[in-house]
């Protein structure tokens, strides 16, 4: 189905003070960066939180569930998207906990 560019725009109006928040588009869906990390999903108009402890402590009641077929289970976020508070706190634990970006590798340039 893909996620309206005005949701995804929503969300991230939602935690603009919980760091540098970046999207990109991907696969139709959108991958949503919290200072450079990946920490959620935006897929069919709903939100994906990557699971941490720090996260799921803060959640209490969590839904997991995953952002499309195949992935690994994500924290499915429904009436919170609009307490922007709350989701706030919520992505600031998620990106403290989750591990830097690797560094792309350079390529070389083959010579013939």
């Amino acid at each position: 189905m893909g996620s309206k560019p005005e949701f995804v725009e929503f969300v991230v109006d939602q935690i603009d003070d919980a760091g540098e928040i970046t999207y990109k588009k991907m696969f139709g869906e959108y991958g949503l960066y919290g200072d450079g990390k990946i920490m959620a999903l935006v897929c069919d108009d709903q939100l994906f939180v990557k699971p941490t402890e720090a996260g799921r402590a803060f959640i209490k009641d969590v839904v997991e569930s995953p952002p499309y077929p195949g992935a690994k289970q994500y924290f499915l976020i429904e009436d919170q998207v609009e307490d922007r508070e709350w989701l706030s706190e919520l992505i600031r634990l998620t990106v403290a906990e989750l591990p830097e970006p690797k560094q792309k590798k350079k390529k070389s340039k083959k010579s013939k």
